[in-house]
C-alpha cells in the first residue's frame, strides 16, 4: 500500500509543478524526481519492508519452537523513522539507517559492550568492525537498488542469512 502511495506522491508533485509553471511562467524540470527525497523515502521503505519480513519469519520460528524460552522478539527503536532490532537471550541484531541510502546491520552482545572501532566508512566515519552496510545505488530510470559490497541484495536471502546467524549466535 505504501508503494502505491509513493507513486501517487510523485504524480502530485508533477501536478503542483505544472500549476506553479502556469501561475508563474517558471518551469521546474526536476519535478517528480527529487533524488534526496527519493533516497530518504526508499531507505525508510526498505527498513519497514525488512522489519515486516523479519516479523513474519520470527513469528514462524517462535510458533515452531516447542518452548517459550528463547523466542525471537522484534522491537522498533524509538526516535528513529524505521530502525528496528531483533532480541533474544541478551543478543541484539540492530538494523539502522546511518543516513539516507545507507543501512547498518550489527550484532550487539550484552557480554561484549565494547566494540572495536577500526574500520572507516566511505565518508571517513568510524564504524564497528562487525557492522555490515547495505547501500542504495541508482539503477536505470531512477530505480533504487540495494547492494552489499557492490552486489545486489535479495531481501529473502538477507532475512534468511541474518535470522539464521542471529538464532545460532543467540543460542550460545
Amino acid at each position: 500500500m505504501e508503494k502505491s502511495f509513493d507513486k501517487l506522491n510523485w504524480i502530485k508533485d508533477l501536478v503542483r509543478a505544472e500549476q506553479r509553471m502556469e501561475e508563474s511562467g517558471v518551469v521546474d524540470f526536476s519535478a517528480g524526481f527529487d533524488p534526496a527525497q527519493l533516497i530518504a523515502s526508499e531507505s525508510a521503505n526498505f527498513l519497514n519492508s525488512l522489519k515486516s519480513i523479519f516479523i513474519e519469519a520470527a513469528s514462524s520460528f517462535n510458533q515452531l519452537k516447542s518452548s517459550t524460552v528463547g523466542r525471537v522478539k522484534i522491537y522498533g527503536i524509538s526516535n528513529t523513522e524505521a530502525d528496528f532490532m531483533l532480541f533474544r537471550n541478551g543478543f541484539k541484531l540492530i538494523f539502522s539507517m546511518k543516513e539516507p541510502g545507507v543501512i547498518g546491520i550489527r550484532f550487539n552482545y550484552v557480554a561484549a559492550p565494547f566494540i572495536m572501532m577500526n574500520a572507516t566508512s566511505d565518508n571517513g566515519q568510524s564504524v564497528p568492525q562487525d557492522e555490515d552496510i547495505i547501500q542504495a545505488q541508482w539503477g536505470a530510470f531512477g530505480d533504487v537498488v540495494w547492494t552489499h559490497q557492490s552486489q545486489p541484495v535479495k531481501v529473502d536471502y538477507l532475512v534468511r542469512y541474518y535470522l539464521t546467524k542471529f538464532v545460532r549466535e543467540s543460542a550460545k
